[in-house]
């Protein structure tokens, strides 16, 4: 089982850049892909970026790309999303997840979330 721990989520305003982290812990060595969704008041929860945990490149949602970007330390067991340029429409509850290994492609283990505001 994994744990994780959001953190960084908080009250902006817009046009202020924001970082939120994500803590991993426990059996972290069978984690395969760490991801970031959030989700809005009334709407679905939306994939915004994930990253393989070991090497590779992030991919991103088209609503995402360009303003966000995500990271990772892996000796802190860490995942990172770093928002730039935050617009009232950033309003939402940020979620990291962690993906299996052999697992196939779903994200099985989530964060309790983290609120952001992004006032006008």
């Amino acid at each position: 089982q994994v744990q994780l721990v959001e953190s960084g989520g908080g009250l902006v305003q817009a046009g202020d850049s924001l970082r939120l982290s994500c803590a991993a812990s426990g059996r972290t060595l069978s984690v395969d892909a760490m991801g970031w969704f959030r989700q809005a008041p009334g709407k679905e929860r939306e994939f915004l970026a994930g990253i393989p945990w070991s090497g590779g490149s992030a991919n991103y949602a088209a609503s995402a790309k360009g303003r966000f970007t995500i990271s990772r330390d892996n000796a802190k067991n860490t995942v990172y999303l770093q928002m730039n340029s935050l617009k009232p429409e950033d309003t939402a509850v940020y979620y990291c997840a962690g993906m299996k290994s052999g697992g196939g492609g779903i994200y099985n283990w989530w964060g309790q979330g983290t609120q952001l505001t992004v006032s006008s």
